[in-house]
């Protein structure tokens, strides 16, 4: 079950920041999930599957609209986008080749689907300034530098239409019983975690002008993620 969080009850600590900073170099993250990539689908079912189906309901997306996935994966979420908007403009990015090709085979099952899938980089979007209705991003937060943030949610922003959605997952900071452990691992082996560690975003959204309209917790295989719905 999802927990709503009041935002103003969310904050940063900086001394748990800097020792929960990323240590896996983006250069190197499309070759950890080229690796993956083939037995992601089974973590991803087990551990994210809750906040990921949450995070499309609270896109609510409509057919027609310009949809931007950043950080596709293996299409688990690209897949429910496509079949709710066949007849919009569906964009998917990633910076794996190996999770691209999963996602290309998944979302050639949708006949007649409108949809591209490409590599790309979330700090320089091929996508033109405010043209985007939803931007929907899955667990690629918690993979990057503190710093490195806010250049991404700018971008994200750049492209967004006003008034449009962002909706985004992360693993996140534990908040139950047991959710520690991944982070325990992460300090212990970053790249076991596929570089991932525990990350808050509301306040860093608040930051860059974003409007936040819920954050909500979720625990799945004691894993934690957060599902943050906010309009720019």
């Amino acid at each position: 079950m999802g927990r709503s969080v009041s935002c103003c009850g969310i904050t940063c600590s900086g001394k748990e920041e800097r020792l929960l900073d990323a240590r896996v170099s983006q250069k190197n993250i499309g070759a950890i999930y080229d690796r993956i990539a083939p037995v992601y689908d089974i973590w991803g079912k087990l551990t994210e599957s809750r906040a990921r189906s949450r995070a499309i309901e609270l896109a609510d997306i409509k057919d027609g609209q310009h949809v931007l996935e950043a950080a596709v994966g293996t299409g688990l979420a690209f897949y429910e986008i496509v079949k709710r908007n066949p007849h919009g403009t569906n964009i998917g990015i990633d910076l794996s080749q190996g999770m691209l090709e999963k996602a290309r085979k998944r979302l050639s099952k949708l006949s007649g689907a409108h949809y591209a899938l490409d590599k790309g980089s979330v700090f320089h979007l091929n996508v033109e300034d405010e043209s985007i209705d939803i931007l929907v991003n899955n667990y690629m937060f918690d993979l990057l530098l503190f710093e490195e943030m806010g250049k991404v949610l700018k971008e994200f922003k750049r492209v967004l239409k006003r008034g449009g959605k962002l909706v985004l997952v992360n693993m996140t900071e534990g908040e139950r019983f047991g959710s520690g452990i991944y982070d325990f691992i992460y300090r212990i082996s970053p790249a076991t975690m596929g570089g991932c560690r525990g990350v808050a975003l509301a306040e860093r959204l608040q930051a860059q002008s974003f409007r936040v309209e819920t954050r909500e917790y979720y625990q799945q295989m004691l894993f934690p993620s957060e599902v943050v719905l906010a309009y720019k």
